[in-house]
């Protein structure tokens, strides 16, 4: 890892993930990634891939594994240690743990179509993994995600995420707990669930256990973000209850947006305290579906312009629920 002093921000060099099949095909040459080979992710390739550290069965076949990136950018038991090596190159052994979370065997499926007992199981795999990281020495934050589509960074089309273990916590978070640290009101999340509620312009879909909302914030067109109601730091702390609803919920949205956009490629990440943290937090997610590209003002300001005001993409997802 390298730290960008610029910005306080580590980047991490993995020379080894460019031997993947479909790292930097022209643009144009974007198909299939899975074209003219099988995919390792299918029922029947287990052999494909390193050995399962975890494997969820049902009817008598898996539904959900769990296995080691075999192109991992996060490796080692080394602890963390800063090398300064001259007056602006400081570097950290990238150790770690990375994962390939299977959460499907259907190739041609996707987290808007698992039924609700798989959405739950998806959830409380998590909260496993995420409480194994917790125990390993070298591992401070761990982030799991999915990216959906080629155009999201799916390597392989079959659904699945990665849980990466980090040796630090990254910039992201550091800065949402300290926007808790910051807010005088109480929790920052469970502040933004009410008024959201009395707003009622953005919330896609609430029950008793979690909502969804386009944030008043929004950065991107349709942007979601998934906030259980019963405030835990850690995703791992949340009961039974709670995971599950933010599973079907998770579901429930992004089949609204299949919905209305199509198989549109996204981002899905889920935030939650890094591990030993005791200060103000709440777990949550967000999606970003990828619908614009960002552009020389956006990388060279951090600044985002969304061209769909939330309370339009709410109503857009609403309507699609209302009529199905």
């Amino acid at each position: 890892m390298r730290l960008n002093p610029l910005n306080g921000r580590w980047v991490t060099i993995v020379a080894e993930r460019a031997k993947r099949p479909s790292d930097f095909a022209p643009r144009d040459d974007l198909g299939d990634p899975d074209e003219g080979r099988a995919c390792p992710f299918c029922p029947g390739n287990e052999e494909e891939t390193p050995p399962a550290l975890e494997t969820v069965e049902a009817d008598g076949s898996w539904s959900m594994r769990v296995i080691p990136n075999k192109y991992p950018a996060f490796d080692g038991d080394e602890g963390f240690a800063v090398h300064n090596l001259g007056p602006v190159f400081v570097q950290a052994e990238a150790s770690g743990i990375h994962e390939v979370f299977v959460y499907t065997p259907d190739h041609d499926s996707g987290l808007h179509q698992l039924d609700d007992q798989h959405a739950a199981d998806m959830m409380f795999a998590l909260k496993r993994r995420l409480s194994e990281h917790a125990d390993v020495d070298q591992v401070r934050y761990t982030q799991a995600i999915v990216n959906h589509g080629r155009e999201a960074g799916a390597s392989i089309a079959h659904p699945h995420g990665q849980i990466l273990g980090l040796p630090f916590v990254p910039g992201e978070v550091l800065d949402e707990e300290r926007a808790f640290a910051r807010f005088a009101g109480g929790c920052l999340l469970c502040t933004t669930v009410e008024a959201e509620i009395a707003a009622d312009a953005r919330i896609v879909l609430a029950t008793d256990e979690v909502v969804v909302i386009t944030p008043f914030w929004s950065g991107s067109p349709y942007e979601l973000l998934i906030v259980p109601r019963r405030h835990e730091a850690h995703l791992q702390d949340a009961d039974d209850d709670s995971l599950a609803a933010v599973g079907v919920a998770l579901r429930d949205a992004l089949g609204q947006l299949n919905a209305v956009l199509g198989d549109v490629a996204f981002n899905l990440g889920f935030h939650t305290a890094p591990h030993q943290h005791t200060g103000q937090y709440h777990w949550h997610a967000h999606v970003w579906p990828n619908l614009i590209t960002q552009a020389g003002f956006e990388r060279g300001t951090g600044v985002m312009i969304n061209v769909l005001p939330p309370e339009d993409a709410c109503a857009t997802l609403k309507s699609v629920a209302a009529n199905a």
